[in-house]
């Protein structure tokens, strides 16, 4: 056996009450409440209220949250510029990287060193309020488009879709991406939690954590694997195609993408949801072959390799249904991970530690005399 835990798979680093993953289950909660139960019976406001104050609202606790969200959505003038004059071409994860950044600049309850919990709240939930926006509003600028002024009569993920679109989102879109948002919201100690964490608990700036764990999400073994679904899709092409697809994936080791978890060894808890949510939209919209696909790939591989859908498999075919481009994707996986992100790194200030965790050396096991430059 091994003396160390490559990945630090299976090592556990901190204490936490926000979120409960059962990998070997398939289960997975909220501080006690079931991610179906949520899911079914709450928005995502309520379920931010959860993460960020330990309690599900009341209806007048409710109110006054949303309306704190709303009345933070306004984003600095400075942030508006660089989004308008980024390159048309940028991955958004890096402009959103830099303009949660730059947040930090004109913010100033962004201090480093002894943490103020007071200020720090109002800072996580302005976080998730100003994060959507600048999402929302580089799209829009990267068309060339004006960027409509944010509203205080929409919901997060009403708001959202309306900046985007410039237009009246659906009731049926709204509650669709509500529960992407919720499904979304916290998972453990993943990777960009991780970055979080590992960043305040230096008592850097909260701004500076959230910047580790959006540029973290960014990568393709995390964030980005719904955009590769749709990828994969759209290289396939037709229902009829699936099978060889598979068929050479399988007999040249090729990742699927959106198929197995590296926590969940049963069915992701949140995949019927989207499940779901996809056969739901497709059907609306008259447009099925993605979702067709999409099962027969989940079917195959069940059939063939017991590995089982993802979360990211079917977000891919909700969010392409609701007409939002591949690239915004991880971006949106990054406005709903914010509840989670701004919540575990307030937990991390209330108890920290500094991570410091130690290297197997794998080096020359001798010294060797430094030779003349002349000689080497």
């Amino acid at each position: 056996m091994s003396d160390y835990a490559k990945g630090l798979e299976g090592v556990i680093a901190n204490e936490s009450a926000l979120s409960k993953v059962e990998g070997l289950d398939g289960r997975l909660s909220y501080l006690g409440y079931s991610i179906d139960d949520l899911v079914e019976n709450c928005s995502f406001e309520e379920v931010t209220h959860l993460l960020h104050r330990g309690k599900l609202p009341n209806a007048a606790e409710l109110l006054a949250f949303e309306q704190e969200l709303q009345n933070d959505r306004e984003i600095p003038q400075g942030v508006i510029e660089f989004l308008q004059s980024a390159p048309k071409d940028a991955n958004p994860m890096d402009v959103l990287r830099t303009g949660v950044s730059m947040l930090g600049l004109t913010d100033k309850r962004a201090k480093i060193g002894d943490p103020d919990q007071e200020a720090n709240r109002h800072v996580a939930l302005s976080l998730v309020a100003k994060t959507p926006v600048i999402v929302a509003y580089y799209h829009r600028a990267r068309q060339g488009l004006s960027l409509p002024p944010v509203r205080n009569d929409l919901s997060e993920a009403g708001h959202f879709l309306y900046l985007i679109t410039g237009e009246e989102p659906s009731a049926a879109a709204i509650k669709t991406l509500d529960v992407a948002y919720t499904l979304h919201a916290d998972h453990g100690m993943n990777a960009s939690t991780f970055s979080a964490r590992v960043t305040i608990a230096t008592l850097s700036d909260f701004y500076a954590a959230v910047t580790s764990a959006i540029g973290t999400l960014k990568g393709p073994l995390h964030g980005g694997a719904n955009e590769g679904v749709i990828k994969m899709l759209n290289e396939i092409g037709d229902l009829d195609k699936v099978d060889a697809f598979v068929e050479d994936c399988l007999a040249n080791k090729k990742k699927i993408m959106g198929i197995g978890h590296r926590v969940y060894k049963v069915l992701d808890p949140r995949a019927p949801h989207l499940q779901k949510m996809a056969i739901k939209l497709t059907e609306e919209l008259g447009e099925s072959k993605w979702i067709e696909m999409s099962e027969r790939i989940a079917t195959l591989m069940r059939e063939k390799k017991g590995l089982n859908a993802n979360v990211d498999f079917y977000s891919a075919t909700v969010y392409y249904s609701l007409g939002i481009p591949t690239d915004l994707f991880t971006p949106i996986f990054a406005i709903s991970r914010m509840a989670g992100w701004t919540a575990q790194v307030l937990e991390q200030l209330e108890d920290s530690r500094l991570y410091r965790p130690l290297t197997k050396y794998v080096g020359p096991a001798e010294l060797s005399p430094v030779p003349p430059i002349s000689e080497r």
